[in-house]
């Protein structure tokens, strides 16, 4: 075996975003643009010694050929072992378990998440730690650094390694292992929750559920635990089967995407339950018959009936959640007398708090929500948890939503998506606004009275870090809350999120459309940002 020495030159545009890079496939497949960034992040991140090292990815297209770059690269920077899913797949969630579970230095995942996949779509790469979390912010501004000043890289002469093979073997002086990518993560939940209990839920066809793989990551790991393990009737799990372009659709679970499971969830004829996730596996999206739950609320009732599962009798400890996710947690906290941690949006703000046990659940408003199990988001965990409530409170998905909003009060809560702005006005915009915040305080945008405005900046209660300018924030008198936040997650152009909440603690005022309640907010919120000026924009792209 022989490790080459590739001279190359910088891009300048390698800088992780909230969960890695991502561009279009285009741009990958760029003479030396996949080797430059894996370099960089071996060169910020390999220390002395023989490492393990976890390889996976969410099977879109350009999945085996990077992986296959992954390993010879990883080979000839001194990896001891290097841990693969079969066929080069592995779920986010299952990348952090083994990364976890096997003791090694991080993980390389292949994934653009909810991005749309195919020749014409997006790619990506991120780096998972020790601790099976995203990269933190240290380690991404040291990939980057290295991405502008890189002059080679190193990378082993080989054929391409069997990935459908388990097994191991060695290449070099490196060990090669082929696992299953399933077993692991189907034993980790079968700890966590109790089985045979959620098994008596589908006896003789009393419970109905639907889960939407959406042709992604999630489709075998679905079918083995809720068809094989749990018993729900062959065909409860639907487009199982990993696609490289995702069935042509976008793997994004939420209500414009996921069409076909919301059309079932709304039909005369609906399941009992409902859940899509995304790309990746890490998000997911819960429906009950004739009612969406929004991520927000999902998160709020996960907390206050966390107790229920085996793996959590205790219940919580303390709670976690991004700024711009609803407020609807904080209420649950409050109930159960733990703290309320609010973070900036990206999983790895949660890391520290799960690492020092100050938080037992985490939750986004981007249809992520996961626990101290590992240090990523979890859409099939989500799933079981709400099938555990299900199971003990034998109760639809609706009312226990509607008890919920009796006893804690219902936030009525939207985001509105302005997709693929021009970048320059989009940062215009997000500068004006932190500098009108300023001013705010005490005026009345919309009629209602300006109580706190200000541009978010976050201090790690753990390491004392500081992460500055992660959105504007208004509270306004009523109840009502407008964030708006420029999303790290898209791989060319911007994406302005603008968020809604109003809280509504009168049980008579809790059961009405949720766009109707927030009409007269949404278009408070694109006068006071200057959004059809600005941006050429007169509506949102996606509204959830």
């Amino acid at each position: 075996m022989h490790i080459t020495t590739v001279h190359t030159k910088p891009f300048g545009d390698q800088q992780p975003g909230t969960s890695g890079l991502r561009r279009p496939v285009a741009t990958f497949r760029k003479r030396h643009y996949l080797e430059n960034y894996l370099q960089s992040i071996f060169g910020a991140v390999r220390e002395k010694g023989r490492e393990s090292l976890v390889i996976g990815g969410d099977g879109r297209f350009f999945n085996r050929e990077a992986i296959q770059t992954c390993i010879k690269m990883a080979t000839a920077s001194g990896y001891e072992r290097l841990i693969i899913g079969r066929e080069g797949l592995l779920s986010t969630p299952a990348a952090s378990h083994l990364i976890r579970k096997r003791s090694a230095s991080g993980g390389v995942i292949f994934t653009a998440s909810h991005n749309p996949g195919g020749e014409d779509g997006d790619f990506g790469v991120k780096y998972n730690a020790a601790n099976g979390g995203p990269a933190s912010d240290q380690i991404n501004r040291a990939i980057e650094e290295l991405s502008r000043t890189l002059a080679a890289y190193r990378i082993v002469d080989t054929p391409d390694v069997d990935l459908n093979r388990l097994g191991s073997f060695m290449l070099g002086n490196t060990i090669i292992e082929i696992v299953d990518p399933v077993a692991d993560y189907a034993a980790l939940m079968e700890s966590l929750f109790d089985f045979d209990e959620l098994g008596e839920l589908f006896e003789k066809n009393e419970f109905r559920m639907r889960f939407d793989a959406m042709h992604a990551i999630t489709g075998p790991y679905a079918r083995t635990i809720f068809e094989d393990r749990l018993g729900a009737p062959a065909g409860s799990v639907v487009n199982a089967v990993p696609s490289p372009d995702f069935g042509g659709g976008k793997p994004d679970p939420n209500l414009a995407r996921a069409r076909d499971l919301v059309g079932h969830m709304f039909a005369s004829s609906a399941p009992d339950f409902g859940a899509a996730s995304d790309g990746d596996g890490d998000r997911n999206m819960i429906l009950g018959r004739n009612i969406f739950v929004t991520p927000s609320d999902s998160l709020a009732i996960l907390a206050a009936n966390m107790q229920l599962a085996p793996g959590y009798g205790d219940g919580p400890v303390g709670v976690a959640r991004s700024m711009p996710t609803s407020r609807a947690l904080d209420y649950v906290a409050e109930e159960l007398g733990i703290p309320c941690f609010e973070t900036p949006t990206g999983w790895k703000y949660f890391g520290n708090l799960l690492d020092a046990g100050m938080v037992t659940l985490c939750g986004e408003e981007s249809f992520g929500t996961g626990s101290n199990h590992m240090r990523e988001k979890d859409g099939l965990w989500a799933v079981l948890l709400w099938l555990t409530i299900l199971a003990k409170r034998r109760q639809p998905v609706a009312r226990i939503v509607q008890d919920h909003w009796r006893k804690y009060g219902r936030h009525y809560y939207s985001r509105h998506d302005y997709d693929a702005v021009e970048t320059d006005a989009a940062l215009s915009l997000m500068q004006s606004l932190r500098e009108r915040a300023k001013t705010l305080l005490g005026q009345t945008p919309g009629g209602a009275r300006a109580l706190a405005a200000e541009d978010f900046s976050y201090t790690d209660p753990v390491d004392q870090s500081v992460a500055e300018h992660q959105g504007v924030r208004l509270s306004l008198e009523g109840g009502a809350r407008i964030v708006y936040r420029l999303s790290g997650t898209a791989s060319a152009a911007s994406t302005l999120r603008v968020y809604l909440e109003l809280y509504e603690p009168r049980a008579d005022m809790q059961d009405r459309d949720t766009q109707s309640v927030l009409e007269h907010l949404a278009e408070t919120a694109s006068d006071l940002a200057g959004i059809p000026a600005r941006l050429g924009r007169s509506r949102p792209s996606v509204i959830t």
